[in-house]
Formats: C-alpha cells, structure tokens, sequence
C-alpha cells in the first residue's frame, strides 16, 4: 500500500515537474506599466516570454540564442531538464521494484532494491527541481525588491513556480515512501528465522 502510494504521489510529482518546464509562467508582470496599453500581462518561462493582450489574446516568443541567455536561467533549465531525465529512470526502476509487477519475482530482495532505488532517484529529481524553483524565485523576489528595477519590469512569482515547489515536494514525498515501503519487511525476517524457542530445548540437552 505504502509502495503505491510512494509511486503515485513520486509519478505526479513528476508529471507536474514537467509541466512546470514547459509554462511560460515562471514570473509574470502583473501590468505593463502605462507605455504598454494593450499587453495585460507579460509572462517569463525558461524556454519564451509570452504577452497577453486584454482580449484575452496570447503572443510568445521562443528566446532566440542559447548564448544570449543569462548563466542563471541556463543553470534552472539544466536542473530541471535533469530532474525530468531523473524522472523517468526513476520510473522505470521504481516499476520494475513494484510488488504488483511481475518482472524480477523470483528476487525479492532484489526487486525491494529496485523499488528503493527508485525512490532515491525520484528524491534527487525533487531535489534538482526544487533547487530549480528556488533559486530561480529567489532571483524573482531579490528583482523585485531591489530598488533600481524600473517599476514597469517588475516581476511576480509566476504560477510555473508554485506548481514546480509542489510537484518536487511530491517526488520527494513519493520518493521517501517508496525507500521507507521496503526495508521493514526485510528487518521483519530476521526474528522469524532464529527460533527462539530453540533456546532453551538445546539447553535442556546439555544437562
């Protein structure tokens, strides 16, 4: 139960990371200021810049240059492209561990392993993303509060980051259930095997 509870919340956690990559909406605008009448809202992602228009309209840029791009927003897209990657071996080595899977059945230690395994892989993926958000809103909240940013180009934490924060601390989350699922079970064989009422009947042989 623990086990596909701990893969559950791990799998959306990484679904929502990905998610979270791929919205513009890592920090948003929330007006234009006065020389932008017709743009409502303007949004930052890691991969375009979008602008939404007070009908409702949406026109986004992809970011020309790689080159061009801040070292910073270079470093946030690299942890969470690598938390997806991690993601999806953690998956596939997660599943393989599951009980309910029939692969490996004939080692069950083996396939507890897997399963625990996969749990740390999904904890490094939540790790790397919440790293990610962090750090990219901690640079949004420092902008914003700095006093030489221009009023009109501040910006807010956008939604991206919130669902971000969320899905890492679910892989975290799933990921830990998914470590802690497995090794009671195995801390539980040890009393069964040395029979303790041996114990005493050997002894009895001795006198």
């Amino acid at each position: 139960g623990l086990q596909l509870l701990g893969f559950v919340l791990a799998f959306l956690g990484w679904i929502g990371i990905i998610i979270s990559t791929a919205m513009p909406q890592w920090k948003m605008a929330s007006y234009a200021g006065d020389n932008i009448v017709t743009a409502q809202a303007l949004y930052e992602g890691l991969w375009m810049s979008c602008a939404m228009q007070s009908t409702g309209q949406i026109q986004c840029k992809v970011y020309d240059s790689l080159l061009k791009l801040e070292s910073s927003l270079q470093a946030t897209r690299a942890l969470m492209v690598a938390a997806i990657l991690l993601g999806l071996v953690a998956v596939f080595v997660a599943v393989t561990g599951m009980k309910c899977m029939k692969c490996m059945e004939d080692d069950q230690v083996k396939k507890m392993r897997m399963a625990v395994f996969g749990g740390v892989i999904f904890i490094i993926a939540g790790l790397a993303a919440l790293v990610a958000t962090s750090w990219y809103g901690n640079r949004v909240a420092r902008a914003f509060y700095d006093p030489f940013t221009p009023v009109n180009t501040r910006f807010e934490f956008g939604s991206a980051l919130f669902i971000g924060w969320a899905a890492a601390s679910l892989a975290i989350l799933g990921g830990a259930f998914l470590c802690c699922s497995c090794p009671r079970r195995e801390t539980s064989y040890p009393p069964t095997r040395g029979y303790p009422k041996n114990a005493p009947s050997t002894g009895k042989d001795y006198v």
